[in-house]
């Protein structure tokens, strides 16, 4: 699980401000599902974990399809990954502190499938977003090829934005 260092920081001494981990890894459990060996995503690249991309440097470069992953190390890359999303999410969107909480969840949730490169090409979506227009940031999420890749995911997403 997360190391005790991870939690103090990001969930047990959080400000009201920061992003709720926790439901985001429940979240994304149920959008990427968590897969304990190597296998390959729809694009066929190696993944594991909670679709956690194998990297170059990483120690499962190069190994096969079906090599097991052990709990501990799905942890350890969802943690990277997920530093890395936020820090994304803070670059594209200005006004990120001040989002809230479901705002939040659900624009990482968003970085966390498509990249800071494909998030931010929605120009409407995320001038909606920094306008805190959630209902036309819904509107123009759906208005894209992502929503027709991941639908129920992106109709999931889109529907708690519009009731914000």
């Amino acid at each position: 699980m997360f190391g005790e260092k991870f939690w103090r920081k990001k969930m047990f001494g959080r400000n009201k401000n920061e992003i709720d981990i926790k439901q985001l890894k429940e979240t994304l459990k149920v959008d990427e599902g968590v897969v304990y060996e190597i296998y390959h995503d729809h694009l066929g690249y190696p993944t594991f974990g909670i679709g956690h991309l194998v990297l170059e440097g990483d120690p499962e470069h190069g190994s096969a399809v079906g090599t097991p992953v052990g709990e501990d190390r799905v942890d350890e890359c969802f943690e990277k990954d997920v530093e890395s999303v936020i820090s994304d999410c803070k670059k594209l969107h200005e006004g990120w502190d001040g989002y809230p909480q479901e705002v939040k969840q659900i624009v990482a949730n968003m970085m966390f499938n498509m990249g800071l490169t494909r998030l931010s090409k929605f120009n409407k979506h995320n001038a909606a977003l920094f306008a805190g227009d959630w209902k036309t940031a819904a509107v123009e999420g759906r208005d894209s090829r992502w929503y027709n890749q991941v639908t129920n995911r992106a109709e999931r997403l889109m529907s708690r934005l519009e009731n914000v």
